[in-house]
């Protein structure tokens, strides 16, 4: 399971208690009860902390547990917004509403669960909002530094 501060797909400070209970969780990934009451402990403790959000989502898809991952993936959105000062709804985004460039950013954060939020649209068979979600990563992120692309290949594949 990838909560390891260290190997997030985005860079971002992790206060070291939170760091902790993400590596607990990690341990007890196999035991699932545990290891979501340990996440969502994380959750209560920092509810402003962007990598919780991302393990949790993670946690959820790998358990199979879309709808959980849906729901957590749209509150990371929301706080990364907030963090970032701009709005959350992903359709008012455009290239000029924020410095998405900066990887170290809560905006960087907000693409990436986007990109989360599209793959899980695509698993819930909702192709249509997920290919929406792509359209728009691919507007504010026209570099693909957070690799949106592959979500598109496999939408493209599981649609020939």
């Amino acid at each position: 399971m990838a909560v390891i501060p260290e190997h997030l797909p985005f860079r971002c400070e992790v206060p070291p208690v939170i760091a902790k209970l993400l590596q607990d969780a990690a341990a007890a990934y196999a035991q699932t009860h545990r290891a979501e009451a340990i996440l969502w402990s994380a959750q209560a403790i920092d509810p402003d902390c962007l990598p919780v959000y991302f393990s949790l989502y993670k946690f959820y898809f790998y358990k199979a547990r879309l709808d959980m991952a849906e729901q957590v993936a749209r509150k990371a959105l929301t706080v990364a917004a907030r963090h970032g000062a701009f709005d959350p709804d992903w359709r008012h985004a455009s290239a000029s509403s924020t410095d998405w460039s900066d990887f170290c950013s809560p905006q960087h954060f907000y693409m990436f669960s986007l990109k989360a939020l599209a793959f899980i649209c695509l698993r819930r068979l909702r192709p249509e909002e997920s290919r929406d979600i792509l359209d728009k990563l691919a507007e504010i992120d026209p570099q693909d530094s957070v690799g949106a692309s592959v979500i598109r290949d496999l939408m493209i594949g599981a649609a020939g």
